[in-house]
């Protein structure tokens, strides 16, 4: 693979060590984040014991070149690097002993997006998927590109009903595409907000990972 692509040597792990974990949750970073917003999520979101984190740094703190609403073709290599990644560390912590079942994804942003499109193209029953300000990756949805069930994960979509990177829209047909696929889907629109991260959607997520 191109050497400028992402990395799974760049993958930063912390927490409770893979192979004696109970559960693991990916932390997966905006544009221009470079994963350090990510830690200082984790620190508050996290409360339970035996959990593994990873931590994904994106080559140039980018994990795709474009908007995520551009074809499909503007964003490669760098999007199915991106998605290759997100399998290695799935792969990673399978092969520690946690089942799918108990991995978490949370993103925001860009990472948002990233983490609901390799869910959906590897729809299962995973821990839970928290999509902060994101939405399913293309310039309409292609429902070819996903298969697989959910079997009823717990899917939380937060946006702003006026994010300037993320439109409404498209969070309204994600949820209908992941639906389809069986998952149990939170959608929550915050008026106004922008493009950021509230104390609802935290709350949600803390929920989420130690209910």
């Amino acid at each position: 693979m191109n050497n400028t692509l992402h990395k799974f040597e760049n993958v930063v792990f912390d927490g409770t060590d893979a192979n004696k974990a109970d559960a693991a949750i990916i932390f997966v970073h905006g544009r221009g984040d470079a994963s350090d917003g990510m830690h200082k999520l984790a620190n508050y979101v996290v409360k339970k014991e035996n959990v593994a984190l990873a931590f994904p740094k994106a080559t140039n703190a980018t994990w795709y070149p474009a908007s995520f609403l551009q074809p499909w073709d503007v964003n490669q290599p760098w999007l199915d690097s991106a998605l290759d990644n997100l399998a290695n560390i799935v792969k990673h912590f399978n092969e520690s002993g946690v089942a799918d079942e108990n991995i978490y994804f949370l993103g925001f942003s860009q990472g948002a997006c990233l983490a609901l499109d390799y869910t959906a193209r590897n729809a299962k029953k995973y821990g839970g998927i928290m999509a902060l300000s994101g939405g399913l990756i293309g310039p309409h949805i292609d429902a070819s590109k996903y298969s697989g069930n959910y079997e009823g994960t717990k899917v939380l979509l937060g946006c702003s009903d006026v994010d300037f990177h993320i439109p409404v829209e498209r969070v309204h047909d994600s949820e209908k595409m992941l639906l389809e696929l069986g998952a149990n889907v939170d959608k929550r629109i915050y008026p106004g907000m922008g493009h950021l991260i509230n104390d609802d959607e935290i709350e949600a997520v803390i929920e989420i990972l130690n209910g």
